[in-house]
């Protein structure tokens, strides 16, 4: 009788419903803690421009977190309502106003000049180990995805059962949302027609204002969010100007359209 009682109160809805509830507090503060995007990754720490939908210029060494980023002037400087600015800060849910994210050559010190030579000699034709270093990657990739399909689908397949699935049912919302903590925390941005092109030139189709432009550069990596391409030729703020810069840009602005070569 003692040790069904216990069963009993341990499945309790509420007991259920607690234990949902700490299980998604802790599985978004991991993820939100340690999840960047690989392509803002690569400029951390560059001095880049910022342009957004609106064609305003925000200039700054870019500092990325999981939460977003930061871009960290030079100097500090006042603005027009008389207060001191010495940076800017992007949030994550602000991303989709990005128009792109350049990275002149110009505009980069000697040091950051070097880490960028050093960055396009390992992405152009890569070595052959850096390739199968990659393709490993993107085998566990895909191996880490169909677990994550597949223990949805039993998680699934739970509810629809008496006893303890019932109880899964009644928290459905709490189910909800670890399934999509846990699967939003898996990079499904691998892109077979992609992949096979990367470190070679290709060539973007992008929304640049209101007009469709095409754009040539080499492709580095991609991500679910952004496309980086090195090497290319874009407008200097706004002018018709162009200089050498490589650049972040959205996808949900921007396409790989051809290969380049």
């Amino acid at each position: 009788m003692p040790e069904n009682s216990f069963f009993t109160g341990f499945f309790h809805p509420v007991v259920i419903t607690i234990l949902f509830i700490f299980l998604s507090t802790v599985i978004a503060a991991f993820i939100r803690g340690r999840k960047k995007d690989k392509c803002l990754k690569a400029f951390d720490g560059f001095a880049v421009t910022l342009e957004d939908a609106n064609s305003k210029y925000i200039w700054g060494t870019l500092r990325v977190e999981a939460t977003g980023m930061e871009l960290v002037y030079p100097q500090a400087h006042k603005d027009a309502n008389g207060h001191i600015e010495s940076s800017y800060m992007l949030y994550k849910y602000e991303y989709g106003n990005i128009s792109a994210m350049i990275r002149y050559h110009d505009m980069l010190s000697d040091e950051q000049y070097q880490r960028r030579e050093k960055e396009l000699r390992r992405t152009y034709h890569p070595h052959w180990l850096r390739r199968l270093w990659r393709k490993t990657v993107n085998v566990f990739k895909t191996i880490r995805d169909s677990i994550m399909e597949v223990s949805n689908v039993l998680l699934s397949q739970a509810q629809k059962t008496t006893g303890a699935g019932a109880l899964l049912s009644a928290q459905d919302k709490y189910v909800s949302q670890m399934k999509n903590e846990v699967i939003g925390s898996v990079d499904t941005s691998y892109e077979p027609l992609l992949e096979r092109y990367i470190g070679h030139q290709v060539v973007a189709e992008l929304l640049h204002g209101d007009q469709p432009v095409e754009m040539v550069g080499i492709l580095k990596d991609y991500t679910a969010d952004f496309l980086a391409l090195l090497d290319v030729a874009y407008w200097f703020n706004g002018t018709e100007d162009k200089k050498k810069a490589d650049v972040l840009l959205p996808r949900k602005r921007a396409i790989i359209r051809h290969l380049g070569e």
